[in-house]
């Protein structure tokens, strides 16, 4: 069995003179002292292989703290980091930087990064000259990786000469011509105008067909996470309040506060057929009878479509298998939010 590339059990952050120390009487009080600060607390998740994992939250809610947990940058004061089998705290510094060469593709930031005396293609091999690798091999891959982000007859290009869209198209190709498996991205796109934070989300979602890479990806923004993520981790003040995938979270929050958070997703777009449906037993046999079939995965839209014109719809899985019923209740439901 494949070893899941990050898994966190019970994982803590606080920043304090003394950590361990100020950790315990938080748990003891709940009180912290001056100059103390919590990142995060008891945080226990994990991440699939190949899968687009967001974490989500406001400013301070501490999803760029365990961004950089997951990569040994920080180091937890309570619990595990593990990563492809590896646990993080038995590592020594060098240990711990060769781990990050060969598992991590790098960090993907909001700021870019970029070296201004170096051309584009000069920028994407950096990472590949501080590994060693001889200039016509690092070369030859950088080219390949502008060429995956669209920038293929851009590489003698200056990072001023590139427009915002562009530049961020580079950072993003500095990380993929690495050898990791783990893509880390926090907040890459938040400095860019709508349209070209759109036109890229769409780039993310064409590359990850192609590189199937494994990406941790951090956000503030709703409609992001929900376009990009699998699963979803949404956090408040350093806690994790509820993990699933986008539709899970905008059908059944767990409490309140997620509630709120997603009270403005656009649940036509977001929404499954499975999300809503009820099992066949809901409905009278005769009713199933000559039903039309949706399939599990299509959105609340085409639902919404397919039951205007009444009658019970059948919900399929990949194989025609029954999985589910939907009424015209359940779509009604589903639309005011009551799902």
């Amino acid at each position: 069995m494949m070893a899941k590339p990050i898994v966190l059990e019970g994982v803590s952050k606080l920043y304090a003179p003394r950590p361990a120390q100020a950790l315990r009487r938080f748990y003891s009080s709940g009180r912290l002292q001056p100059g103390e600060h919590l990142g995060v607390l008891g945080v226990s998740l994990h991440v699939e292989p190949g899968e687009t994992f967001v974490l989500m939250g406001h400013s301070g809610s501490g999803k760029s703290t365990l961004l950089r947990l997951l990569n040994g940058l920080y180091r937890p004061t309570a619990g595990r980091v593990t990563v492809m089998g590896t646990d993080l705290g038995q590592l020594n510094r060098t240990q711990l930087v060769r781990l990050r060469r060969r598992v991590f593709c790098g960090m993907v930031f909001q700021g870019f990064a970029l070296l201004p005396h170096r051309s584009a293609l000069e920028n994407v091999a950096f990472g590949l000259e501080l590994q060693g690798v001889p200039r016509p091999v690092r070369l030859e891959r950088a080219r390949e990786a502008l060429a995956l982000v669209g920038l293929g007859e851009r590489e003698r290009a200056l990072p001023a000469a590139l427009s915002g869209g562009q530049q961020q198209r580079l950072g993003l190709a500095r990380a993929l011509v690495m050898d990791g498996d783990v893509l880390l991205m926090d907040e890459p796109f938040s400095a860019l105008d709508p349209v070209t934070r759109r036109e890229l989300q769409g780039e993310l979602l064409r590359l990850r067909a192609r590189v199937r890479k494994t990406i941790v990806f951090v956000t503030h923004d709703l409609s992001e996470a929900l376009r990009l993520g699998d699963r979803i981790a949404l956090l408040k003040e350093g806690r994790v309040q509820q993990i699933g995938r986008p539709e899970e979270i905008v059908a059944k929050p767990a409490n309140a506060y997620v509630a709120d958070f997603v009270a403005g997703a656009d649940r036509q777009a977001v929404l499954r057929a499975r999300s809503i449906m009820t099992p066949p037993e809901a409905v009278g046999g005769a009713a199933l009878a000559g039903a039309r079939t949706v399939a599990a995965d299509a959105p609340l839209s085409e639902v919404a479509r397919l039951a205007a014109t009444g009658g019970v719809l059948s919900v399929v899985g990949d194989a025609g298998q029954p999985l589910g019923v939907i009424t015209q209740r359940d779509v009604l439901l589903a639309l005011a939010g009551g799902a």
